[in-house]
């Protein structure tokens, strides 16, 4: 009788924990695309700041300014990319 009873208590703790998994999925995949536009908002302002430090260096005269340039569009590409690839790689 203990292990019927030890049987059944242990598929309603599976039942509930299946439960908690796909309610966690359905939130996390509500918040993704927020977290996205967040994400391409953040390398749009980076874009902006870097298009002004890399102006600033053209207007002093700097020799490393195309360095500096590739840098800064090097990373808000790389942000727009990663964060694309997440979502289409989890098919969000």
């Amino acid at each position: 009788m203990t292990l019927l009873l030890t049987a059944v208590s242990a598929g309603v703790m599976a039942q509930d924990g299946i439960q908690g998994i796909n309610e966690a999925n359905s939130k996390v995949r509500s918040y993704f695309d927020a977290g996205t536009n967040l994400m391409y908002a953040v390398g749009a302002i980076l874009g902006l700041i870097g298009a002004v430090k890399v102006y600033q260096k053209w207007n002093s005269g700097d020799q490393d300014t195309s360095k500096v340039a590739a840098a800064w569009f090097g990373s808000c590409v790389f942000l727009v990319v990663v964060a694309t690839v997440i979502k289409s790689f989890f098919g969000v």
